[in-house]
């Protein structure tokens, strides 16, 4: 979730209504002047290794897991950020602006960082110091989402699951549900749940001619449907991943589509799994967690994130929320078994971004991630009005911090290099997301407003 490239510093590049929502204040957000080293000159020796024609590699008798086999090119980031360097490489002076991977790039706010600093000089004392800590997550923290988050929704401090991000959580759920698991995915989609679907073997191959793996189940999401599958039309699976706000189309799921999904769910026995990790970015009546939808205890879990709120991406805190009310089909609950996976995989999140996480659910934190929301939002709008006054179709934006541009019958990612190419820009190819996003690309709102602002420049001297 990208790269702001500056001229001259490079850096690369998932509730109660009342905590979510609240008066933002979108101008005053202050920025660190952090001074950096200037650049270490010396000479590097590199000690060759010899040479292929002179030697045979050595190979182990341990066969490659085949799953890993299945993955298309490379996973879909990484991808980007190898066209992108290779871009430099062509274009040593030119400004690259990164408005693909969303990294979030504001300083995080000084009420969050300070209590991180605080509790990093603590571990230097006899008192302060702490080693190992509960795999699910300290006391005070998990208390602390679950009122703040869950206020009145029924999920209780030990529902809660304290972990290193969103996105490794997606994978420990995997893990959890094992290989003979079906899944469905919204289309498009971000691509962690199908690559950990395929790694884990819960999968058939890759279907060229669909560009599809098969054993998977594509909830189609168009503009025609308002982003929200036909479930009509959807078959039943064990597992449904679930994004709301959407990330890459941005668009956010309305109270009466989630109880749609929740009573498709129940009919099906399926297990929804929902990331909420641009909640906070909701700007309308539209649920910020699956909890809010009566009886979704019984067929839901939640996974969530600081990174999008606080400029977490780097520092890596996040939750999980397993209501005891979710159980298997012989009534074991899930909560238990995902308690073994946490502590068999995972020794805890660092106690110092814990320390970080706490302040920012403390009012002041809180007040403090609604205005880096709010400055990203801005960023949105910039974003929005540029496509909308270039005359193309623009989705997304009022709920998350992507803007999902249509580019009618064009390969998403010849539009991806065309940007790149001609701007210097670095957007994301919508069909990197799934067949859906085909003839799109998702333009991340993330960045300082500088080169917001230069980047929509270009893009109106590009399509004007």
């Amino acid at each position: 979730m990208s790269a702001i490239q500056h001229q001259n510093f490079s850096t690369s590049i998932s509730s109660s209504t009342s905590t979510f929502l609240g008066k933002t204040e979108f101008k005053n957000i202050k920025t660190l002047n952090v001074l950096i080293p200037s650049k270490i000159s010396g000479v590097v020796k590199c000690v060759a290794s010899p040479s292929a024609e002179k030697t045979t590699a050595y190979k182990t008798k341990v066969s490659r897991n085949e799953n890993m086999a299945k993955l298309q090119a490379g996973y879909l980031f990484p991808e980007i950020a190898r066209r992108k360097a290779a871009h430099m490489s062509k274009f040593p002076d030119a400004r690259v602006i990164s408005l693909g991977i969303g990294d979030t790039t504001e300083p995080i706010p000084e009420v969050i960082t300070s209590a991180m600093s605080k509790r990093s000089y603590a571990l230097s004392t006899v008192d302060g110091y702490s080693g190992y800590g509960a795999e699910q997550g300290e006391k005070k923290l998990r208390a602390s989402i679950a009122s703040t988050y869950y206020a009145n929704l029924g999920i209780e401090e030990d529902d809660i699951f304290v972990s290193d991000g969103a996105k490794s959580d997606i994978s420990r759920l995997q893990v959890l549900f094992g290989s003979n698991v079906t899944i469905s995915v919204q289309d498009p989609s971000y691509p962690a749940y199908v690559d950990s679907s395929v790694i884990l073997g819960q999968t058939g191959q890759f279907q060229k001619d669909v560009e599809k793996f098969g054993n998977i189940e594509y909830m189609r999401c168009t503009p025609e449907n308002g982003f929200f599958p036909d479930l009509s039309t959807v078959r039943r699976t064990d597992i449904i991943f679930f994004c709301s706000p959407n990330n890459p189309t941005g668009c956010a799921a309305s109270r009466d589509q989630l109880t749609k999904l929740v009573q498709f769910a129940k009919e099906n026995g399926s297990i929804i799994v929902y990331d909420s990790a641009y909640a906070m970015y909701v700007s309308d009546d539209s649920p910020r967690s699956i909890f809010e939808i009566p009886g979704a205890k019984e067929v839901a879990l939640e996974v969530s994130s600081f990174s999008k709120y606080a400029g977490f991406t780097g520092v890596r805190l996040g939750w999980t929320a397993v209501p005891k009310e979710l159980l298997y089909s012989n009534g074991f609950p899930v909560a238990k078994d995902f308690n073994r996976i946490v502590c068999t995989c995972f020794n805890g999140a660092s106690n110092i971004a814990q320390a970080g996480g706490l302040a920012c659910v403390s009012p002041e934190g809180i007040k403090a991630m609604q205005n880096v929301v709010g400055f990203y939002k801005e960023n949105t709008d910039i974003i929005v009005d540029t496509f909308n006054s270039l005359g193309f179709k623009v989705y997304g934006g009022k709920n998350a911090p992507y803007v999902w541009v249509h580019f009618p019958g064009q390969s998403s990612w010849d539009v991806f290099g065309e940007i790149l190419e001609k701007t210097h820009v670095v957007t994301t190819p919508g069909s990197g997301f799934g067949p859906g996003g085909e003839c799109f690309i998702r333009v991340s709102a993330f960045g300082n407003r500088e080169n917001v602002l230069e980047a929509c420049k270009r893009f109106k001297q590009l399509y004007k």
